[in-house]
C-alpha cells in the first residue's frame, strides 16, 4: 500500500486536546457542524491498560486533527481485560452502538495471542462475536498488533523479547486473516524503533505498559494505517523531543507503507 505524503509546511494547525479547548486554541475538530462536504472519522478502540495508558485514543485524534481531520474518538477499555471480557459487557456493547462508528479497533490482553491454546479458546470466540456486532452497525474492525514484554513471556516457551514479539505477530496475523479483517502492526513498527532507536525507550519499568513515545508510536500507525498517508510531518508531538517525535512517526510510516495491513 502506498502512503501519501504530505507537504513539509503544514498550514492548518489544531493543538486542542480531544477534551478541552487550550486559551487561544482553534476550535476543536470534532464532527460536529458538518457541511454537507466534509467527512469525518469515527474510530472506537476496545481493549485494556494498553489502551488507556497514556491516552492512546487522544494522542491518535491529536495527530489527525494536527493535519485537519475532523475526526472524534472513543474507548472501551479496562484493565487486564481480554476480549472475552468485551463480548460480555453491556458497557462496551452500548458503546459499540453508540456511535456511526467508521473503525473499531479491536486490542486483546498482551499475553494471549501469543500463546495458541489462549488464541483458539478465548481470542478467536470473543473476535468472532465482537467482529459481528461492529459489522452489523456498518463499522470496519481493525486488529491491533500490540507489543510484547521486554523480557518475553519465558515461562510460555518465549524467553525474550523477539520470540514472543513474534509469535504475537503470527496470532494477530491468523486472526486477521481468518475473518479477512486489516491490521494496525503497532507491535512490528515498535521492533523497528527497538532496533534502529535503542535509545527511544518505549516500555515503562514493568516492561510491559507503554511510554509516552511508545503510545505515541501506537498512535502514528494507526494514523498512517486508516487515514493512509505518512505521519511524517505532522506538528503534533505530545511532550516528545522533536528528533523523538520524527523517528517515530518515520517508523510508523515505514511500517505500514512496507506492508499489506488489509485497509485500501
Amino acid at each position: 500500500m502506498n502512503l501519501k505524503t504530505f507537504p513539509s509546511k503544514i498550514t492548518f494547525l489544531i493543538v486542542c486536546t480531544l477534551f478541552f479547548v487550550a486559551p487561544g486554541c482553534a476550535p476543536a475538530m470534532d464532527c460536529s457542524n458538518l457541511r454537507a462536504d466534509e467527512a469525518c472519522t469515527r474510530v472506537l478502540f476496545i481493549g485494556n491498560s494498553y489502551t488507556y495508558v497514556n491516552d492512546l485514543p487522544a494522542t491518535f485524534v491529536n495527530l489527525a486533527r494536527s493535519n485537519g481531520h475532523k475526526t472524534e474518538v472513543g474507548m472501551s477499555a479496562q484493565g487486564g481485560w481480554m476480549l472475552s471480557d468485551h463480548v460480555k459487557s453491556a458497557d462496551t456493547i452500548a458503546k459499540i452502538n453508540s456511535e456511526k462508528w467508521n473503525f473499531v479497533v479491536l486490542q486483546e490482553q498482551s499475553e494471549v495471542p501469543a500463546i495458541p491454546s489462549s488464541r483458539q479458546q478465548e481470542m478467536y470466540p470473543a473476535a468472532l462475536q465482537l467482529v459481528g456486532d461492529i459489522e452489523a452497525i456498518s463499522a470496519k474492525p481493525i486488529f491491533f498488533i500490540t507489543w510484547a514484554h521486554r523480557d518475553g513471556l519465558p515461562a510460555s516457551g518465549m524467553p525474550d523479547y523477539e520470540s514472543m514479539q513474534a509469535q504475537i505477530d503470527n496470532g494477530y496475523i491468523i486472526t486477521a486473516q481468518a475473518f479477512n479483517l486489516p491490521l494496525a502492526p503497532v507491535g512490528v513498527a515498535w521492533q523497528t524503533v527497538r532496533n534502529l532507536y535503542p535509545q527511544i525507550n518505549l516500555w515503562q519499568a514493568d516492561g510491559s505498559h507503554p511510554t509516552e513515545e511508545g503510545t505515541y508510536l501506537a498512535a502514528c500507525v494507526f494514523y498512517a494505517d486508516i487515514f493512509q498517508h505518512s505521519p511524517e510531518g505532522l506538528s503534533y508531538r505530545g511532550n516528545l523531543p522533536a528528533d523523538t517525535a520524527q523517528a517515530l512517526q518515520k517508523a510508523a510510516a515505514d511500517t505500514v507503507s512496507n506492508g499489506q495491513w488489509g485497509i485500501p
